[in-house]
């Protein structure tokens, strides 16, 4: 059948066939269906994000958001250690370092887009897309393992939580409550440790990993719907940035220009430092005690969840140690507690120094806090997702690294994290090998606190709160604090200012 078509010119008909008609006419309702409400959508939208919450904005919020989302997590982290050793029993650790670098990298990339558009859209959204993405692989580790650990290295997108996190509290705390908020804040993830990893362990062995698999996806569920229906937004439309721009969204350029403030340089230089050896550590130690040190799966689990309880108790304390310390000799402790966990666990030998490394560990805890808490003093209320999202970045840089960095030690050293090959040849395959396993078994963790000796060192140089509550930016209070009595060229004076040039130029 053919239908005639007047043209545009008004002088000339066209035989159409009656399918492209259909075609023509479906189009046109699906334009007046859904483009033309628009403006419908827009206002569905908004009531969703600007108006939907229980209360206002507050910290214990962003506390159930973090607590559901690693509890989550928690719950598999026996079955993970299972799952990837069935999977790739011959490459367990390589494989294990590869997906979690993918990950970390795509952490780094994305970290300052995210944390800028929340500044530009909003933090509710990108809670709820960032918490939506980190759970997305937990269903599948019963449906494809391979898609599992596949999509939790593409997840490293949007696993920047913590950024989004941190923004959100920076909204709803003032400059005194910040510390105390930041804290709660690490508190909550090392609490939701506390239980979960046992609990995980318990149910594998007496049902199955499915049972564990379901209660992990439940609980991610629960969370999204808590950000979609509990959370208010935290971030009004009239104190919002303009649409971002490409520099704020590279890592690499926000990586050039910390360079321009000497505070936020330094604090980035520390937590790269510090931050590389912590994520190696935590990628490989559930698999270090159980393998290499010969520790049972509740066994692990227990150790999980007491040092988990520890760091709450460690991170209720941060308040009081900022009040009383200081910014910067918060940081210098909680580095100073890293650098001697990462010597035990390395010249360890015992259940009991594995035990005593882990209250080092959580008393470790307050030192990312302790940083996130002092950047969040020195930036404007609009720029907290920019800042936050660089620091995130660098972690999920080192997320990458971190992995990668322990597994190739402990390959040059011969340390075997494979379960199958655990009881052949675990520690050594010489004399040589005996001996650094008996003196050295974690060769890594040693490497790691030599690393966070030189944090220490960098940590030295960052300049104290109080140049912060003066007014002076940044890099002027640097050169002051460090022998230059005169303000450089690029660092004039302004005073009874609560604005810090040096760290707002940058973004």
């Amino acid at each position: 059948m053919k239908v005639f078509v007047l043209l545009t010119d008004g002088k000339r008909c066209k035989c159409i066939p009656n399918s492209i008609v259909m075609c023509m006419i479906l189009c046109y309702y699906l334009f007046k269906k859904y483009l033309w409400n628009y403006r419908k959508a827009k206002r569905f939208y908004q009531s969703l994000m600007m108006t939907s919450g229980i209360g206002m904005p507050s910290l214990y919020h962003a506390l159930v958001v973090i607590f559901l989302e690693f509890f989550a997590w928690g719950l598999l982290t026996m079955p993970v250690i299972q799952v990837l050793n069935t999977t790739f029993p011959d490459h367990t650790f390589l494989m294990n370092g590869l997906i979690m670098g993918i990950k970390g990298l795509l952490s780094f990339l994305s970290a300052p887009l995210v944390g800028a558009l929340s500044d530009v859209c909003g933090r509710k959204l990108f809670l709820l897309i960032t918490v939506f993405f980190t759970c997305l692989p937990i269903p599948l580790m019963t449906i494809n393992t391979f898609w599992f650990f596949a999509m939790i290295s593409i997840s490293g997108v949007f696993a920047v939580t913590f950024s989004v996190v941190f923004a959100y509290v920076a909204d709803v705390t003032d400059e005194k409550e910040r510390s105390l908020a930041y804290g709660l804040v690490s508190g909550t993830f090392a609490a939701s440790m506390v239980i979960s990893p046992a609990l995980g362990a318990y149910m594998m062995d007496r049902w199955s990993i499915t049972l564990v698999v379901a209660l992990a996806t439940s609980v991610a569920i629960l969370d999204v719907f808590f950000i979609i229906v509990a959370v208010p937004e935290s971030l009004p439309e009239k104190v919002r940035v303009s649409p971002i721009s490409w520099e704020q969204a590279d890592p690499f350029a926000s990586l050039r220009n910390v360079g321009k403030d000497p505070t936020i340089l330094l604090l980035c230089i520390a937590v790269f430092l510090s931050y590389l050896p912590e994520a190696g550590q935590y990628s490989c130690i559930f698999v270090y005690l159980k393998l290499v040190m010969g520790w049972s799966a509740p066994m692990v689990a227990v150790f999980v969840g007491l040092v988990g309880l520890m760091a709450v108790m460690a991170q209720l304390s941060l308040g009081m140690l900022m009040k009383n310390l200081g910014s910067k000799h918060t940081i210098m402790l909680g580095l100073l507690f890293e650098m001697l966990q990462l010597l035990w666990y390395g010249f360890g030998t015992t259940t009991w120094m594995m035990w005593a490394a882990g209250i080092l560990a959580s008393m470790s805890s307050i030192t990312y806090p302790s940083i996130s808490a002092f950047i969040s003093i020195i930036s404007t209320r609009d720029k907290q997702g920019v800042v936050q999202g660089m620091v995130t970045g660098m972690r999920g840089l080192c997320n990458g690294l971190g992995p990668a960095m322990f597994g190739i030690i402990f390959y040059m050293f011969h340390v075997d994290l494979n379960d199958e090959h655990n009881n052949e040849s675990t520690h050594s395959t010489d004399a040589q090998d005996d001996i650094y396993s008996q003196f050295v078994p974690g060769p890594p963790f040693v490497f790691g606190a030599f690393l966070v000796v030189c944090a220490l060192l960098v940590a030295s140089f960052i300049p104290t709160k109080q140049s912060v509550e003066t007014g002076i930016p940044l890099d002027s209070m640097y050169e002051i604090e460090h022998g230059q009595k005169v303000a450089g060229t690029l660092s004039p004076l302004i005073p009874h200012s609560r604005s810090l040039d040096g760290s707002t130029a940058i973004l």
